[in-house]
């Protein structure tokens, strides 16, 4: 039976002042289920190191985790730092090195100190993008002041699919012990999906002042620049920020064809005479 830290430090302490043995111990503990061989050993590792804490060097030497395959382990891991996508999987470290791959996972967090960071889809942005967006926000700070970057609304459209979320490695059946997997319902083993899952298109706006209410999107409705300008900007977006903002502000959108469609630009410029647009291609129209 292993000893706690806790009954270590008992030990110790009564070892060190009242000169107990492991016997005198075992007595005056029976409930602790002490053994013998396990009090006396740690006796003897007090008398001659003076604490209870491991020593560097102590144990049973390692036989995998040794330094030539923490070497091996780190190349394939970082490999992608001068090689992009040639990163290798610990299942895959695991069978080009030999290492079982539990130790490699050891290796990967003990001994390397590394964590793993998960990939993520991104838009990739050209070095032409990343300046033409730098323009784009030089172009809005120079243009207006801290004063009114509060009164900027921004816009945008979101398709929300119903089909609910799926992790393989959450959905089990579990069925009795010894039941062959050609007996279970098929029902219950096969997971089926649509051809074309429902989906709804959400649009707001927000700003610092506040944010509108969701507006839904007619059900097939294809949001191109006719519906955009006569009914999603004409009939509720514009009269929802003004129900938040009042008549002053300043109308933000991103560069989708709806909202630098001709038309949706003509339509603020004639329905409000001192509205403009950057000419970054990201059109702002000030109400």
């Amino acid at each position: 039976m292993k000893i706690s830290e806790e009954d270590a430090i008992l030990i110790k302490n009564l070892h060190l002042s009242k000169k107990y043995g492991a016997r005198r111990l075992l007595n005056e503990f029976p409930d602790k289920g002490w053994k013998l061989g396990t009090v006396d050993k740690l006796l003897k590792k007090i008398r001659k190191t003076g604490t209870i804490d491991r020593q560097p060097g102590s144990g049973r030497p390692r036989s995998v985790r040794i330094n030539e395959n923490i070497e091996n382990v780190e190349n394939f891991v970082l490999s992608q730092e001068d090689k992009p996508k040639t990163h290798r999987s610990t299942r895959e470290i695991s069978r080009e090195t030999g290492i079982h791959r539990s130790t490699v996972h050891r290796i990967i967090h003990r001994d390397l100190q590394l964590k793993c960071l998960k990939r993520r889809r991104a838009q990739l942005l050209s070095e032409a993008n990343r300046v033409a967006r730098l323009t784009r926000c030089k172009q809005l700070l120079k243009r207006y002041s801290d004063h009114a970057v509060d009164f900027i609304w921004f816009t945008d459209e979101k398709v929300f699919t119903v089909e609910p979320p799926f992790n393989s490695q959450n959905d089990r059946v579990y069925a009795p012990v010894g039941t062959k997997k050609r007996l279970i319902d098929p029902s219950r083993l096969l997971r089926t999906r649509s051809t074309f899952s429902r989906s709804v298109m959400v649009s707001v706006a927000v700003s610092e002042m506040g944010m509108t209410e969701l507006i839904f999107v007619d059900p097939g409705v294809k949001v191109n620049g006719q519906y955009y300008h006569d009914v999603l900007l004409s009939q509720q977006m514009l009269s929802a920020i003004k129900g938040v903002a009042g008549d002053t502000f300043v109308f933000q959108q991103d560069s989708a064809p709806a909202h630098r469609a001709r038309d949706t630009i003509q339509l603020l410029q004639r329905r409000h005479p001192t509205s403009s647009a950057l000419t970054s291609g990201r059109p702002t129209v000030q109400i």
